[in-house]
């Protein structure tokens, strides 16, 4: 496990330190946060990153929000806060998740004269200390699919490690997880554009661990992909549906078309935060568009054309019928549809899912 990243953490004098993975890999900086409004801010403007990693600043966020309400109106305070944090990235499920367990809360503490500073920053770390716990059994579970067969080498997309969760990591995690039992030969890395979270983060975390890795542009996978040296395409996800389709970084989708094409399997890694039974298809998933200069821009320099249209989603939807199968904290959901997914949560988890 990566002992030494620690992208979020709570600080003695009661504020919020993140990482600031904006300037990664060149140098490491942290930010100190210490309102509901900086913790948003720094989720929308991707200095933490990860849907996992998005819910638990979020639940941090509410502990400094209920910090600094004070007199009879605190609960509509922080109301006001959780509303906030939630508009700051859409699409991620486990943000909503989150904020509902710091609701729960202040529900119940909401006639005290004084928000319930200590049992929401309890809970809060409580979300943090799962997270990693869930890492580590997806880890387990999804090493134990790739046990099954000889070892291959395997393609991953974005970032789903230790950076973007409690810890270790989701799909990232498997691979960990997997190398350390000798049951991968080399990771290949997608960079990921436009933020090249692939590029400047898994590449990184691969390489502090020297775990073998290639970086790729992105348009380079179908090529990687008919060599017949990759056995697994491994991603992660920031929302799954009832019917069992998948929200992911944008790029996903087309991964999963080529994976199938050249007899690729696809899986999937994500904790029972990540699903949203509300959802009856990914065509429901609100989906994440970003301001046209992260396309049109290089830092200063610009590289498009004067008021040209730009489209800059931030995710892409994969259907089930793409996925041989989804890892959970819970287990392993092979072949995943409406049937198949209704049924395992229910024996896994009678009282249902986010």
């Amino acid at each position: 496990m990566t002992a030494h990243l620690t992208p979020i953490r709570w600080c003695d004098d009661d504020s919020l330190e993140l990482l600031d993975q904006r300037w990664l890999p060149s140098r490491r900086e942290t930010l100190r946060i210490d309102t509901a409004e900086a913790a948003a801010e720094a989720i929308t403007a991707m200095v933490v990153r990860g849907a996992p990693a998005i819910g638990i600043t979020a639940a941090y966020g509410v502990v400094l929000a209920a910090r600094q309400a004070t007199g009879p109106e605190w609960p509509a305070r922080l109301d006001a806060a959780m509303t906030r944090l939630g508009a700051s990235r859409p699409t991620a499920i486990n943000l909503f998740w989150a904020l509902e367990r710091m609701r729960a809360v202040i529900t119940a503490h909401r006639h005290a004269d004084a928000p319930p500073v200590e049992r929401l920053l309890e809970t809060a770390r409580d979300i943090q200390r799962q997270d990693l716990a869930d890492c580590l059994a997806m880890g387990a579970y999804g090493a134990e699919l790739l046990a099954r067969e000889a070892p291959k080498a395997v393609m991953t997309h974005c970032n789903t490690g230790a950076l973007a969760t409690g810890g270790h990591g989701t799909a990232l995690g498997v691979i960990r997880t997997a190398w350390d039992r000798g049951l991968i030969t080399h990771v290949h890395a997608n960079e990921t554009r436009p933020w090249l979270q692939g590029a400047r983060l898994t590449a990184w975390e691969l390489a502090e661990e020297r775990i073998p890795v290639t970086l790729a542009v992105d348009s380079a996978a179908s090529l990687l992909l008919a060599q017949g040296k990759i056995g697994w395409l491994i991603v992660g996800a920031d929302r799954v549906t009832a019917n069992g389709d998948v929200a992911n970084k944008i790029g996903t989708f087309a991964l999963a078309v080529q994976a199938r094409h050249f007899g690729v399997k696809v899986m999937v890694v994500a904790p029972t935060s990540t699903f949203d039974a509300s959802l009856a298809s990914g065509d429901d998933i609100p989906i994440e568009t970003r301001e046209s200069r992260e396309l049109t821009h290089q830092g200063e320099r610009v590289v498009a054309p004067d008021g040209i249209d730009i489209y800059n989603p931030v995710f892409d939807v994969t259907p089930a019928g793409l996925i041989d199968v989804i890892v959970s904290e819970k287990g392993v959901i092979e072949s995943p549809d409406r049937n198949s997914l209704a049924a395992w949560l229910d024996a896994s988890d009678p009282g249902g899912f986010a």
